[in-house]
């Protein structure tokens, strides 16, 4: 199976954000050695949990240190952004490390002060406009340079050194799978966001798909699925590592909390009590729970059970821990029993 990962560089709790962007740094190295497809890094503003908020600085970053791995975007933001501006940064990536950089492009509201403030022209910014199709198919424009004749853009060249970074489309909602189907792009579904519904918007992604011959799109759907996954050498030590996790959960859902640190493990099992919920098992792979959590041999039989299920080419992986030891362990453990080792 295709493993990968997707990492927001969690602020330990400590709170030093310098050493949560080496321990994405450490992540990938190991992911890269352990033979995972892809490392992927998010984008998140003025969130105290998490120090990933530029990809565009983060892929080189983790390119230049290490040798095989792709990495890329999870995702760029484009409803914030110059659709040229996002081209233009993707080919110099694609030109400083060819053939290993992702493009994976997404939306999403970072509340409405903080889109503002993305935005340059906060004069004409209109928070209830949207115009994310529009942006993305002037995106993929930019990527192949096939812009109508009559087109302004059209006299305007996004230079490649004669490749592109694989484009991927982002989302956990109808509109996503539909639009990566329409424009025949691979598709990364956030099944962690929506698992109620994730099984109907990926059959519909498969459905509906269009094959594409254009470079940035794909001849058949490529579905890859997003999932929370804990491993450890017991349930209990799994289960210990979503504490954190499920007490900012808790702190989001009761005040709107985006600030707070995730706590040690140990911590936020004293703060939450018998409000720590003990992760389920998989029952049913077409709607599996929200956290997977348990030993290796347990994940590799329910994330089989899910990619066949939901035809996904590739499961990634997010791990929200504190504990970044456990991070590595984890990741290592289900490398081991799930990634065919040449």
């Amino acid at each position: 199976m295709k493993l990968s990962i997707l990492d927001l560089s969690i602020v330990p709790p400590s709170g030093n954000r310098h050493e949560a962007l080496k321990n994405t740094l450490e992540l990938a190295q190991q992911a890269d050695r352990m033979g995972y497809s892809r490392f992927w890094v998010a984008e998140h503003h003025a969130a105290g949990t998490g120090a990933g908020r530029t990809p565009e600085v983060m892929i080189p970053y983790i390119a230049s240190q290490t040798q095989h791995i792709r990495v890329g975007s999870g995702a760029v933001l484009l409803n914030h952004y110059s659709p040229f501006k996002v081209a233009e940064t993707f080919n110099s990536l694609e030109e400083l490390f060819p053939g290993r950089i992702d493009m994976g492009i997404g939306r999403a509201t970072t509340g409405p002060i903080t889109d503002m403030a993305l935005q340059r022209y906060r004069s004409v910014y209109r928070q209830n406009t949207d115009d994310s199709a529009e942006q993305l198919v002037e995106l993929l424009h930019w990527m192949n340079q096939d812009f109508n004749h009559d087109n302004p853009f059209s006299e305007i060249v996004s230079h490649n050194n004669g490749t592109q970074p694989e484009f991927w489309l982002l989302g956990s909602s109808p509109w996503s799978s539909g639009a990566a189907a329409e424009l025949g792009l691979r598709y990364a579904f956030a099944g962690f966001i929506n698992p109620a519904m994730s099984y109907s918007i990926a059959q519909n992604y498969h459905q509906q798909f269009k094959p594409m011959v254009h470079d940035s799109g794909s001849k058949k759907p490529t579905l890859m699925l997003a999932l929370n996954v804990f491993v450890g050498e017991t349930e209990t030590e799994a289960h210990k590592m979503t504490a954190p996790f499920q007490l900012f959960e808790h702190r989001l859902r009761t005040m709107g909390d985006t600030q707070s640190l995730l706590e040690s493990e140990d911590e936020a099992l004293k703060i939450l009590g018998n409000r720590f919920v003990k992760p389920q098992p998989m029952l049913d792979p077409k709607q599996p729970p929200r956290i997977l959590a348990s030993t290796p041999e347990n994940l590799k039989k329910w994330l089989n059970q899910i990619a066949s299920e939901y035809k996904a080419d590739e499961i990634m992986i997010q791990s929200i821990t504190s504990n970044h030891k456990a991070r590595l362990k984890s990741h290592q453990l289900l490398a081991d029993v799930l990634i065919d080792k040449l």
